[in-house]
């Protein structure tokens, strides 16, 4: 034996069947640490028994071929692709001017509340109200101001 097998544990068929399932049967494809060890069972009549039969699972899974998608597939994924990008902004430009309306709602709330708490609760009895009477006070033309009485 060689140096490297003394300090390694010797395999047994479970072990080394375990490992043909997992990697194959071709040892180059197991782990380096299993490689040495795995090469002296596989010499036994029970290590080449297991190797015969994952090689000729590896053998059968080798010879499995994918087909290649065809043009009416292919064509049928970039449709799809195509309507989902044009769903996807038509979306977004929707969600854009609902929080444009919604910015637009919030601005007219706030400013009807903050004219409820400055409009004064009761009008004066010698205040009229007339077309150019506002909540701030009387809006006539530059030329009939008047400075009223608070």
């Amino acid at each position: 034996m060689s140096d490297g097998s003394r300090n390694e544990p010797a395999m047994d068929a479970e072990r080394f069947a375990a490992l043909a399932a997992a990697y194959g049967g071709d040892l180059r494809r197991w782990p380096q640490a299993n490689r040495t060890t795995g090469a002296t069972f596989a010499r036994t009549e029970m290590g080449a028994a297991i190797l015969g039969q994952a090689g000729k699972l590896d053998a059968l899974l080798d010879s499995y071929d994918v087909m290649a998608p065809g043009a009416a597939l292919h064509g049928g994924i970039l449709r799809m692709a195509d309507r989902l990008l044009v769903q996807r902004r038509r979306r977004r430009a929707w969600w854009l001017g609902l929080g444009l309306a919604g910015i637009g709602m919030a601005g007219a709330i706030a400013g009807l509340a903050l004219v409820s708490v400055v409009t004064p609760e009761f009008q004066p009895d010698r205040y009229v109200l007339d077309a150019n009477a506002t909540a701030f006070g009387d809006a006539g033309s530059d030329g009939e101001t008047i400075e009223e009485d608070l």
